[in-house]
């Protein structure tokens, strides 16, 4: 697994963000395609071995296109230099929740976990009502001493209580949320050693997977959209 060869090859990607450089340079494309599917694969063990519920994956289905749609964006640039992946129990669908990596170079790389997506009104009536109901247990959770140690909850959030919630609910200011995730940024220095990349995102992954659990129990009954 060579990360370094992965964050070499992004870079490069990012400053020629063109079609006939990555067209010309496809071969490195593949290469840092197949390190990054390498990475997952021993990372998927690593998870394995607190949740069993990812074993089942391949590391090919978990992971995101680079290639950019640039319809309704003002940056046209087709490619977006960076290796994601998000590993749940059902793959990388949005819902359940699992855990997320970016590997992105300039100290851009993050690992990641909860709810991103804000699009799902259900999903976020959902994790609304298992809040209302169970702040407790919630709370105990965000204020776990590793927990708050390298996580803080966030995500978009209304200004106001929504409605059919009380105001003075002692978890308001969560119930304003529409997604509740969680970030912890990663330096290039700490990617580009293979081993220390895998060791930190296990260790995290494992102390954010009691948040995972929770949202997973409040979206048990969540059905994705079908078009």
């Amino acid at each position: 697994m060579n990360t370094q060869f992965i964050l070499d090859y992004l870079s490069s990607l990012n400053m020629n963000n063109n079609r006939e450089w990555y067209h010309a340079n496809k071969d490195d494309y593949k290469k840092a395609n197949a390190e990054f599917e390498n990475l997952l694969q021993t990372l998927l063990l690593e998870i394995g071995k607190f949740d069993s519920s990812v074993l089942q994956n391949n590391p090919k289905d978990l992971t995101f296109k680079i290639v950019r749609d640039t319809r309704f964006s003002h940056d046209k640039s087709p490619y977006n230099p960076a290796f994601r992946a998000h590993i749940s129990a059902k793959g990388k669908l949005p819902v359940p929740v699992g855990y997320y990596l970016m590997i992105k170079p300039g100290d851009r790389s993050f690992l990641g976990g909860g709810l991103f997506a804000d699009v799902f009104k259900d999903a976020t009536t959902m994790v609304r009502d298992y809040i209302s109901r169970n702040g407790e247990e919630w709370e105990k959770i965000i204020h776990e001493p590793d927990f708050e140690k390298y996580f803080t909850v966030q995500g978009t959030a209304l200004k106001n209580v929504p409605a059919g919630y009380e105001k003075e609910h002692p978890q308001v200011d969560y119930l304003k949320f529409k997604s509740w995730y969680l970030e912890y940024p990663l330096q290039d220095e700490e990617v580009k050693d293979a081993g220390i990349f895998l060791e930190k995102a296990a260790k995290l992954f494992q102390i954010m997977k009691p948040f995972n659990d929770y949202l997973n129990k409040a979206l048990a009954d969540f059905k994705m959209p079908t078009r």
